[in-house]
C-alpha cells in the first residue's frame, strides 16, 4: 500500500516514515504543499497524509485542489492546532480523518487502516486466489495443498498483494517501482525480477495452482495453472 506523507517537520516526517515502512507501508515523503499536491496530481495513492500548517500552498487548499479534480485518495491532516473550526475545515473539505499532534503513532496506524478499509472492498485480513490464501495482518501466505507457512517480507508481501487485486492484469515493472519502491527510490529495476523470483519459488513450495507470468512488453501477471501443470 502506497501512502504520501508530507510533513514539513523533518524529524518527524523521518520518524513517521520509519513506522509506516516497518509496517509494510510504501512512503514517499515531501516537505511543503506544492510538492504534495505536485505528487498527488502524477501519483495513484492508497491513502495521504498532510500537514495542515506547511511552507507554500497549505494541506488544507492542497486537499480542496485534489478533491476538486476529482481525486478520491484517503487523506488524514495532521496538525498542531486544537481549534474546532480548524477540525471542522479540514473535515469540510474532504478530509476523512484528523489527527492533533502531538498524537499516538498506534493510532495514527489504525486511523489509517480503518480508512482505506472504508475506501477499499479489498482490504479483508485474507485474500484469496486460486488455493491459496494471504494474510494481510500476518503476511504469512498458504495453500490449501500444503502445512507450509510461508511468511513474506515486506516487499515480496506488497507485491504479491498487487497481483491478487489485480488477477489475471498485467503490471509493469515500472508500476511495480513506483507503487513499492517510490518515486524517490535508487533501486534498479532488476530488484523487481529478483523479488519475483523469490515469490515464484515460495509459491512452489507450497503447491499453489496459480502461478506469476510475464508477458514480453507488458508485464506480469498471476493466473491458474491449466490442470496438466496442477498436476504435474
Amino acid at each position: 500500500m502506497r501512502i504520501l506523507l508530507a510533513e514539513d517537520e523533518k524529524s518527524l516526517s523521518k520518524a513517521l516514515k520509519v513506522i509506516l515502512e516497518k509496517n509494510n507501508y510504501s512512503v514517499d515523503a515531501v516537505y511543503d504543499g506544492d510538492s504534495a499536491y505536485s505528487y498527488l496530481r502524477v501519483t495513484n495513492y492508497d491513502a495521504a497524509i498532510l500537514d495542515i500548517m506547511m511552507p507554500g500552498m497549505d494541506g488544507i487548499s492542497v486537499l480542496k485542489k485534489i478533491r476538486k479534480e476529482g481525486n478520491p485518495v484517503p487523506v488524514i491532516m495532521l496538525t498542531a492546532k486544537s481549534e474546532i473550526d480548524s477540525k471542522i475545515e479540514g473535515l469540510d473539505s474532504g478530509a476523512n480523518d484528523y489527527l492533533t499532534k502531538p498524537f499516538n503513532t498506534r493510532e495514527l496506524l489504525a486511523r489509517i487502516r480503518a480508512m482505506t478499509r472504508i475506501n477499499s472492498v479489498q482490504n479483508d485480513s485474507l485474500l484469496k486466489t486460486g488455493n491459496i490464501t494471504l494474510n494481510r495482518k500476518t503476511f504469512e501466505l498458504k495453500s490449501d495443498l500444503s502445512d507450509q507457512v510461508v511468511l513474506l517480507s515486506g516487499k515480496e508481501y506488497q507485491m504479491l498483494e498487487l497481483l491478487m487485486i489485480n488477477e489475471g492484469i498485467p503490471i509493469s515493472t515500472e508500476k511495480f517501482m513506483d507503487k513499492i519502491w517510490g518515486l524517490d527510490s535508487d533501486a534498479e529495476q532488476n530488484v523487481v525480477w529478483s523479488f519475483l523470483s523469490y515469490l515464484r519459488k515460495k509459491l512452489q513450495s507450497i503447491n499453489a495452482n496459480v502461478e506469476i507470468k510475464v508477458s514480453r512488453g507488458v508485464g506480469y501477471k498471476l493466473e491458474l495453472k491449466n490442470d496438466s501443470e496442477t498436476k504435474a
